[in-house]
């Protein structure tokens, strides 16, 4: 029988952080008590949104900005966004350059749909966040570099050189979902010069390869380390570049659903086309509201020192209980936090018996067994592409206090010194 639904459909995954998302709110419902680790993002009542960006959305509302805004965005927040990127970052784009979009993913989409053909090749370095599934939605092909702890889970460029060779986009995070690493300046400007090595030697024969530079966290680095962008490391290769972005996480406000795309005009044009077709345009009482906080510098500073001291405590306390455990001799390791809000946890358990006699294989055998002993639940690197069991886990911090962070060392510590090495094994 055919089937009812399209062949996107029928092979379309649907995320594996959400569905472990949902079996940990499951379990939160029955009363189980879980330091839910899991999802990208917060709980307003430890991550409130700022002040003046509420009382901006409310009185854009009570002065009946609630119509359909321009698809590409009003005028003024594009402004706004200029403005932010030059006096934060020293980037001067035009205008036409910018793009406003409901939240990042819709910025995201619309890249793979504007330069992305079925067939075309499109790099990037696992674990990663959703590319492999954005390259379902358009028919293309995921060339997929496996990165681990050695390069801060970042590909660099003498290892994407072997395969940019006819690619046609490099999609690049920094900082890293899942890892909470980034990219440091000698690194990503040999990136920036493998793409302008390619493009140079493809002259007019062939489509350039674009980069996808998704900086969603960019202002979200922890103390002695620095968001660097490929515009301001090589300016010459800003034809090739696309920049995502949105205030989503700097600002705790992931569900006012507003981001943007910087791009060269002649990229912006058919996104745009195809936000509008999409209706994926910011609403516009927050776009308003954005627009007017994005210009009020004190009120941005202030509430970025905050955050920043904010999310540092709760990685810092995930990443000293890991290494306490660490250096007390269980398997487990962990990556120092550089930004984001999310830690790379490992935890080497693969081959142990649980006291109920069951032996963990996968990486999924341990994040149900520490949920169940420990009520710790976080997300194996394979639901962000890695392939293989290698017990690394991401930690994501926005939905929980220092205090209950702590809290959950100990029946961590006791879940995991409860394992043994199966008889069969001695």
């Amino acid at each position: 029988m055919p089937s009812r639904v399209s062949t996107l459909a029928q092979t379309l995954r649907g995320s594996a952080i959400l569905r472990i998302a949902g079996e940990v709110r499951e379990l939160v419902k029955q009363g189980r008590p879980i330091l839910d680790l899991t999802v990208g993002d917060f709980n307003s009542k430890q991550f409130p949104i700022p002040r003046e960006l509420e009382d901006g959305v409310v009185d854009a509302l009570r002065a009946g900005e609630s119509t359909y805004p321009p698809s590409i965005g009003l005028e003024s927040l594009r402004q706004a966004v200029r403005a932010f990127y030059k006096k934060r970052l020293g980037l001067d784009f035009p205008l036409e350059s910018v793009l406003i979009t409901s939240g990042a993913r819709p910025a995201i989409y619309a890249v793979y749909r504007a330069l992305v053909d079925a067939g075309d090749k499109v790099v990037f370095g696992v674990p990663q966040w959703n590319n492999d599934y954005y390259c379902t939605i358009v028919g293309a092909e995921p060339v997929m570099i496996e990165c681990d702890a050695g390069t801060r889970f970042l590909p660099t460029a003498k290892m994407l050189r072997p395969v940019v060779r006819g690619a046609r986009l490099l999609a690049l995070n920094s900082p890293l979902n899942p890892t909470g690493t980034l990219y440091d300046a000698a690194t990503l400007s040999d990136v920036c010069d493998l793409v302008l090595e390619e493009n140079a030697r493809r002259g007019d024969r062939e489509r350039p390869l674009y980069v996808m530079y998704d900086a969603v966290y960019w202002m979200l680095t922890t103390q002695g380390f620095e968001h660097v962008d490929p515009v301001s490391l090589r300016p010459e290769i800003a034809p090739y570049v696309v920049t995502v972005d949105a205030i989503s996480k700097a600002f705790a406000s992931t569900g006012l659903r507003v981001g943007w795309a910087i791009a060269s005009p002649d990229i912006i044009r058919p996104m745009n086309d195809i936000i509008g077709h999409v209706g994926a345009w910011a609403p516009r009482p927050e776009q308003v509201a954005t627009a007017k906080f994005l210009g009020n510098d004190a009120a941005v500073d202030r509430f970025i020192d905050t955050m920043r001291t904010d999310v540092t405590a709760r990685l810092d306390a995930v990443y000293n209980g890991m290494v306490a455990m660490r250096d007390d001799g269980l398997p487990v390791d962990c990556v120092r936090p550089q930004g984001a809000i999310y830690v790379s946890a490992r935890f080497a358990l693969h081959g142990m018996q649980t006291p109920e006699g069951t032996v963990l294989h996968t990486d999924d055998d341990v994040r149900q067994y520490l949920l169940r002993a420990a009520g710790f639940a976080g997300v194996p690197f394979n639901a962000f592409g890695a392939q293989g069991d290698h017990g690394w886990f991401r930690l994501s911090i926005g939905v929980v206090s220092v205090e209950q962070i702590e809290g959950i060392f100990p029946s961590l510590r006791r879940a995991i010194e409860a394992l043994a090495v199966p008889a069969a094994a001695h």
